[in-house]
């Protein structure tokens, strides 16, 4: 029988190569998109044809419920999300809305209409904040210094509570970094891209940046995406952490980035405060040995091919 699976937040870079997955293994794909005046469909413009596409927002309960009752999924994977943690500080009151509530009313809406689906939620490795100890696992407290990661451990507890009280299969994947071709412009490391080919073309002469002494736990999100299906077909829902288990500080991307066209980034990089976080996460670091153990899940694309893959596309396009 064929599975039927929805996807919030599927045109995003992480919904993109999910639905690239889920087709591959024969689903039926569903993706609620939001209504937008811009055109955003460019990371599964070549999808188009093998999906449902949904109107929705996970502002907006009704909308969830009809998807919900249209898919009839047997997983449901909620990507969707307001992700972009230096914007959490302008946004607040929207982000803990999409990022933390929209988690609820998603949740609530397969307790009413699929109690027997699979729930899987996008946790953040930004939950850990200003850590507490290193590497991180599943036991680390939070101590989130951002709306966004604020938001994100309403959506995480959230996810554990409906598991609890009403025994939904729910679970959520606490993803470290991961970064590819697709990712979001306003991101660091695909703005370091852009940057780099635009250096490279002559476009440019410099690249603004903000704290190039931050550290975090880089992967390909095409990897990551395969951890939260292979979450979905545990016998019993539980959380998950999925990184590398290495760290790396922008510097060392730039570094890379740069090195990768035959450029020194010193001779082009400026740090600007206006793109300095007013808290910062200075080190993220993950302990993903039980997904390695539970899951047989590993990385496969190393950090120095990530940033290579990244900047060859910019280059291309």
């Amino acid at each position: 029988m064929t599975k039927s699976a929805l996807i919030t937040g599927i045109t995003g870079q992480d919904g993109s190569y999910l639905t690239e997955v889920l087709l591959e293994k024969g689903y039926t794909v569903h993706g609620l998109v939001q209504r937008s005046a811009n055109y955003q469909y460019e990371n599964i413009e070549h999808l188009l044809p093998d999906i449902h596409v949904i109107t929705g927002d996970l502002a907006d309960f009704s909308s969830l419920v009809r998807a919900v009752k249209q898919s009839a999924p047997d997983e449901i994977y909620n990507l969707a999300a307001q992700s972009f943690v230096k914007a959490s500080w302008d946004i607040p009151e929207l982000t803990g809305d999409i990022t933390g509530v929209g988690v609820c009313r998603m949740l609530e809406a397969m307790h009413l209409e699929a109690p027997e689906a699979r729930f899987y939620q996008a946790s953040s490795s930004e939950m850990f904040g200003k850590v507490l100890e290193t590497p991180q696992n599943e036991n680390t407290p939070f101590y989130p210094r951002s709306p966004y990661g604020v938001s994100k451990a309403y959506g995480h507890y959230a996810t554990v509570n409906y598991r609890e009280s009403f025994n939904l299969y729910a679970c959520s994947g606490i993803l470290f970094n991961h970064e590819s071709p697709r990712r979001g412009r306003e991101f660091v490391t695909r703005k370091i891209a852009i940057g780099v080919s635009r250096i490279k073309k002559g476009l440019d002469t410099q690249l603004k940046m903000g704290n190039i002494d931050a550290k975090r736990d880089w992967g390909f999100a095409g990897d990551y995406v395969v951890a939260m299906w292979k979450m979905l077909q545990q016998e019993t829902p539980e959380d998950f952490v999925v990184g590398t288990g290495e760290t790396h500080s922008v510097k060392e991307f730039l570094e890379l980035a740069f090195g990768h066209v035959g450029l020194n980034w010193q001779d082009y990089v400026v740090e600007d405060s206006e793109f300095m976080r007013p808290t910062e996460v200075d080190l993220l670091l993950s302990d993903p040995s039980k997904a390695k153990e539970k899951l047989d899940w590993t990385p496969k694309v190393s950090f120095p091919d990530l940033v290579a893959m990244m900047v060859d596309s910019e280059m291309k396009a």
